[in-house]
């Protein structure tokens, strides 16, 4: 049951028989069958089909999120009994917000530290991805805003505020100043993270206070590019300062704190809710909690 439990769920977040049977390696005869067993067994048709996916039936839907919660709570059983038998141990899939990546790589180097049996993937998704990932059961804890959209039923861990700053060129006038506004900003030739990234809305969110319209003429999903821009000359970008302390780091290029009259969003573990967590998870938590302070 759990195996066809499991071939659903992947056939619900895929919307396409082979995808689903290749996410879980598996052929999509095998993946069909299973579906047909599972259906035979609740005595209900979950699927709509034609010549291809056609989208979960009323009772499918209502039947994904028992099928979550049955999953879920059965690895979260295995846990508990190698916890009982072993001590910490596991695996642990991160997935993180790409301008809280330096963040990820401090907790998770604690955390290995303390637990070196319990072993970690880190992967860079976008803060609608994460809350989908988790929903999904392919990520076991994410690493990502906490208060500027929702987040649903989850358990959260405040890591830090984030604040942010001006990368631009060494000889760049700003480069000497000691910190720089918003409205100083937005007539530069930006390159900024893409308007998918929470990040990005947020900046927007500034400069619309700041009565300004950002000169944006270029836009990645990845920080490492858009620092790179601004060392072949005649670009700047914002990035939160401790990504932008790290990537400047043997880079030719210049960091400057940018001013704000308010704390800055707030960074940190989001979990799905459950009780218990798993022994793993909870000591994520925990370990959170105190680099936090």
């Amino acid at each position: 049951m759990l195996n066809k439990l499991e071939m659903f769920i992947a056939l619900a977040k895929e919307q396409h028989f082979g995808r689903a049977a290749d996410s879980l390696g598996i052929t999509q005869p095998t993946l069909s069958a299973g579906i047909k067993q599972l259906e035979a067994e609740l005595g209900v048709k979950l699927v709509q089909r034609g010549s291809r996916y056609g989208g979960l039936t009323p009772e499918g839907a209502r039947a994904l999120d028992w099928a979550r919660q049955i999953v879920g709570d059965a690895r979260r059983l295995r846990d508990e009994m190698r916890f009982s038998r072993e001590g910490l141990t596991g695996h642990l899939r991160l997935a993180v917000i790409p301008t809280a990546l330096t963040w990820a790589s401090r907790l998770s180097a604690r955390f290995s530290a303390a637990h070196p049996n319990v072993t970690f993937t880190i992967l860079s998704r976008t803060s609608i991805q994460i809350l989908n990932m988790l929903e999904n059961l392919e990520a076991d804890v994410g690493l990502s805003y906490l208060d500027n959209e929702p987040l649903g039923r989850v358990q959260v861990q405040e890591l830090y505020r984030e604040d942010y700053a001006l990368v631009c060129a060494p000889d760049d006038p700003a480069a000497e100043r000691t910190d720089i506004g918003w409205t100083d900003i937005g007539t530069r030739t930006l390159c900024l993270l893409t308007p998918d990234m929470q990040n990005r809305r947020i900046i927007n969110r500034a400069f619309m206070e700041a009565g300004q319209t950002p000169n944006v003429r270029m836009e990645s999903n990845s920080t490492v590019v858009l620092v790179s821009h601004v060392e072949q000359g005649g670009w700047s970008t914002v990035l939160p300062g401790d990504m932008a302390a790290s990537l400047s780091l043997g880079r030719d290029v210049a960091v400057v704190p940018i001013r704000s009259d308010r704390p800055g969003p707030s960074v940190g573990l989001v979990a799905p809710y459950q009780e218990p967590q798993t022994p793993v998870l909870q000591a994520l938590l925990d370990e959170a909690r105190v680099l936090s302070d």
